[in-house]
């Protein structure tokens, strides 16, 4: 088992692969990363500032409206990372319609890290250019399931699909 990773060198290691993409980076965070501590090193916090701007709110501050704002704001292009889930955002949104709209677009935007192997590439998960809701096309329906009730994230998605065909 391998043990586990300082929050500082994981994010240099994002930012990094990133950066070599020559992507526009924004960190979003909260002053204590700025501290030497275990799990976020003043040298490793340096280079991260090097490669992307940052922006380090105070820590008793919200952290997720900066990342929401952000990522809004900067146009339909970008995409964010965290291990935020945002239930609480979408919980506390007026209607079924308009959480729906927010799960949508958290889905097409939200970037997840899949495997991070020290020393090697990150992999994310895929964004996908489909929506996984029920789809249909005359006499053809495409259903979204999950087998045996798998319990997810909401960035995840059924990775299996009922087609179903009207016989004539």
């Amino acid at each position: 088992m391998f043990p586990k990773a300082r929050e500082s060198q994981v994010l240099l290691d994002v930012v990094s692969q990133l950066a070599k993409q020559n992507l526009q980076l924004l960190i979003l965070g909260r002053k204590h990363m700025l501290t030497q501590r275990f799990r976020w090193r003043k040298d490793e916090m340096e280079k991260v500032q090097k490669q992307a701007s940052c922006f380090f709110a105070d820590d008793i501050s919200e952290d997720d409206p900066f990342l929401l704002y952000a990522t809004l704001n900067s146009g339909n292009h970008c995409k964010f990372i965290t291990k935020d889930l945002m239930r609480d955002h979408k919980a506390c949104l007026p209607d079924i319609k308009t959480q729906r709209l927010f799960f949508k677009w958290q889905q097409g935007h939200q970037l997840a890290i899949i495997n991070r192997f020290p020393g090697s590439k990150i992999t994310f998960q895929h964004i996908l250019t489909y929506d996984t809701v029920v789809q249909t096309t005359g006499d053809s329906w495409h259903i979204p399931y999950d087998e045996d009730l798998v319990e997810r994230y909401s960035y995840e998605v059924p990775t299996k699909w009922l087609c179903l065909h009207r016989k004539t």
